[in-house]
This record gives C-alpha cells, structure tokens and sequence, in this order.
C-alpha cells in the first residue's frame, strides 16, 4: 500500500510540527502540500527529512501560495506548469521511481478568484478560469496514469457546500466555476476519490472558514479534492479527511486528504 495525503497547510513553517503530526498519525508516504507561503531556501527542508521525508519538491515564492510534495519514497520531479501564465508557484509534478514505480502525482494550488465571479471587473475571477482552461488542455493530452490532488478552490456540487442556494453565486461554488471543472473532469474521464469513496450526498467538507468553524452550523465546503486517471482509480483501497486536525491549536482552514493505493 501507498499512502497520498494533500493539505493546504496555510504557512508550513508556522504549522511544521502540525505537518509532524500528521506524518506520524497518519503514517502517510508522499505529503503534497499547497500555500506553504515562503522561497524554496526557507523551507523546513531539514525538519520534515529527520522525518524520513528526503525527497522533495519545493516550488515556492515569498510570502505567498507556494507548493511542495515530500515523500519517504524516491521520487523524480517533472514540471512546475505556470497555468495562470503570471510566475506564481501553483503547481508541481513528480514521479515515484521506487515503490509505486511509475506512479505520477501533480501537486496543485487553484487561485481563490477573489470576491466577485465576474472577469470584466474582477481579473483575479479571470485568472481562475483561465488557469481552469489551460489545465483542461493538459489533461486532454494525458496518456499516464496520473493523480492529480490539491487545493482547487472549487466545490463543485451542491451538497459540496452547507447551503447551494446561499452559495450559489459566492466564489468558489458559482456555475461558471463548476462547469469549468466539470470541463477539466471529462478531459481526461478523471475519477473523483472524495466522492467515489463518500457517495453525494454525504458530507464531505474540507475547509471552514476561521469565522464559521465553531458555530453551532456546520458551515463547510469541499475545496480540496484527489481525482484519479481511470485506471489509477482501480488501485484506490481506502479514502479519507483528517477532520480533527482543524480543531488542533492555530489549525490551519483546510483538513487534511488521504489516500490508499494497492501499487
């Protein structure tokens, strides 16, 4: 078995014993990590390999987004895509060469798209779609089975969020965003392991904001998401959210993802 895990951990140098943590309860072998927020000479490189975590990929940038996957087993990196055509650190790949050979894993980070989902006056809202739209046709020439996890700022069906019809035009749950991730889906028949494993409409939330997370109403949405090519999707044993790190001191908004692959 071979465990992925995904978290956007929101500062790992603020949160690198939590990442610790994790690590070792959850005994997972390769951590994909997003919005790490600091340069690749900063980060706590020494800290996660005294964890067995030697091999890793840092793509960051000062002060924001940022990504990083570290793993127990030797991996190659492939590529650092810049989908939102601006510089930002948003995006690598690699590849495990030995257990789980052959095994490709794309870290990714989706931009928020800022607060109102119209491009003509909001260009973050823009970026969002154009970043969604070159990463379509990535997936559209994909011919590896590739496993794709990150933060993709989207939730993308209704029982996804606490209440649709109060989201429905908020960011992040919007049709236009939807129907620009259901595009990316069916360009390369990807498989959704949140919702393969925890059918709609069970609950399945992933980040709550630091306002809503204590109130009495479950106020969730599932941002965070781990989609499979088709073939790779048969190997998934077991799929799960690590729900109990976000009441853990200072947590970061998002929860951990892991999954179990029989390669």
């Amino acid at each position: 078995m071979i465990s992925v895990a995904t978290w956007n951990i929101n500062s790992v140098r603020l949160r690198i014993e939590q990442v610790a943590r994790l690590l070792r309860e959850q005994d997972v072998d390769v951590l994909c990590l997003q919005e790490i927020k600091c340069q690749e000479h900063q980060f706590p490189a020494q800290a996660l390999a005294h964890l067995g975590y030697v091999h890793q990929a840092v793509h960051g940038q000062k002060g924001y987004h940022g990504v990083a996957t570290v793993s127990r087993l030797p991996f190659r990196e492939l590529n650092r895509h810049d989908w939102q055509d601006n510089g930002e650190a948003r995006h690598v790949g690699v590849e495990l060469t030995g257990p789980g050979r052959g095994l490709i894993i794309e870290n990714v980070y989706i931009p928020a798209g800022g607060d109102t989902p119209d491009r003509e006056v909001n260009a973050k809202f823009g970026q969002k779609l154009d970043f969604l739209e070159r990463m379509t046709r990535w997936a559209d020439a994909l011919d590896r089975p590739t496993l794709i996890v990150g933060d993709f700022n989207v939730a993308p069906l209704e029982c996804d969020v606490y209440d649709h019809k109060a989201l429905v035009k908020v960011v992040s749950h919007t049709p236009i965003e939807v129907d620009a991730l259901t595009r990316f889906g069916e360009a390369h028949g990807w498989v959704d392991l949140g919702r393969h494993f925890i059918p709609a409409p069970q609950r399945n939330y992933s980040w709550w904001s630091y306002r809503a997370f204590w109130r009495e109403k479950d106020q969730g949405r599932r941002l965070d998401h781990m989609w499979a090519s088709p073939e790779l999707a048969r190997h998934a044993m077991s799929h799960r959210l690590v729900e109990e790190t976000r009441r853990w001191e200072a947590p970061s908004d998002h929860v951990p993802l892991v999954t179990e692959f029989d390669l």
